[in-house]
């Protein structure tokens, strides 16, 4: 179903005063006319006053006011008659009725606030007729500002099966409310529904950190993707995975961002004692590189300037006398020898 715009109907404030005029002219015909019976007159007058007065209070019904960036969808038994998505005070057909399935929806997201203790319109405090059609309307309309979708954090095991937690926000806004309304049964629960199922389908392609022998792209060559490392290209797989699933509903997707990301609670114990462990070694293998180096140079020296004849024993002993000092956790407490070298 195509949305169908309502325009050129911004007469609102026109039938209301109209309306408001013939209220009181049919008034006045009621007090006139029962002078005019009590004299003799004509009871004409008298009868389309009082059926003025049972009946003029339906065209209230058909007054509605939008602000900037919302939407009312109208049906009229049953049909779908057009959508009013500009700000304004507009007259439609009375018997007309707005549909907004997803108007009692509260998520975690921008927008879901309890319209129970909204301030009533001038319009209703002004006559009081129609009051509960007013609400309701009131109640009925589809926001089209951009809203917010916090998801709720999800417990995923990653592509090497270790459980993570995740919770992403999703940017989004209607942008077609007849699609919205009734292509699915209620926009937002949709909404939410899609996001965990794109959310599950991406994140079980990634590992939680950069792991060898992993192909996150799909070309059959291993690459360096990780959710720690590559959010910003999970978040956009997110993202185009959840619009093409929103698109039947008439919602756009404008971005999608990571909030949270942390190994499950059975085992983050472990996975942070095995990124200690990988630290230590990482920090071991530069100490002795470091060392190494520091020893070859020191025996070039050495053997450059002649300062002393080693023989392969004495160097294997320097060796490992100067390994010992570079690559201790502690400062060396060395043993000075005093007597001869040999």
């Amino acid at each position: 179903m195509n949305e169908k715009v309502l325009l050129h109907r911004k007469n609102g404030m026109i039938v209301l005063l109209l309306t408001t005029l013939l209220y009181l002219g049919a008034i006045a015909g009621c007090i006139f006319g029962g002078m005019m019976i009590s004299g003799g007159g004509s009871p004409v007058l008298l009868v389309i006053s009082i059926i003025w007065l049972c009946i003029g209070w339906i065209p209230y019904c058909g007054l509605r006011i939008l602000k900037p960036q919302e939407a009312l969808v109208l049906t009229l038994f049953g049909n779908y008659t057009g959508t009013l998505k500009n700000e304004g005070f507009y007259f439609v057909n009375p018997f007309s009725s707005s549909v907004n399935p997803a108007a009692s929806t509260h998520l975690h997201q921008s927008g879901d606030v309890d319209n129970s203790d909204r301030q009533k319109s001038a319009l209703s405090l002004a006559f009081n007729v129609g009051k509960a059609e007013t609400e309701l309307s009131g109640s009925k309309k589809i926001s089209l500002k951009i809203m917010t979708l916090n998801n709720n954090r999800q417990k995923i095991n990653d592509c090497l099966g270790n459980p993570v937690e995740i919770g992403i926000a999703v940017m989004w806004r209607v942008v077609d409310t007849a699609k919205a309304v009734f292509n699915v049964d209620n926009y937002k629960e949709y909404l939410s529904l899609q996001c965990d199922t794109a959310l599950r389908n991406i994140v079980r392609i990634y590992p939680y950190d950069v792991a060898p022998n992993v192909d996150t792209t799909g070309d059959g060559i291993a690459d360096e993707g990780s959710l720690r490392g590559s959010s910003e290209i999970v978040a956009a797989r997110i993202r185009d995975e959840i619009q093409k699933r929103v698109e039947e509903a008439g919602l756009e997707v404008i971005e999608a961002r990571i909030t949270y990301l942390a190994y499950a609670p059975e085992i983050a114990a472990v996975m942070l004692q095995r990124q200690q462990a990988s630290a230590v070694v990482d920090a071991r293998k530069m100490i002795v590189d470091g060392a190494v180096g520091m020893v070859e140079m020191a025996l070039d020296r050495l053997n450059e300037r002649g300062v002393v004849e080693l023989d392969e024993e004495r160097k294997a002993a320097m060796v490992s006398n100067l390994l010992v000092v570079l690559c201790g956790n502690r400062d060396a407490q060395p043993i000075v020898n005093s007597g001869s070298l040999y």
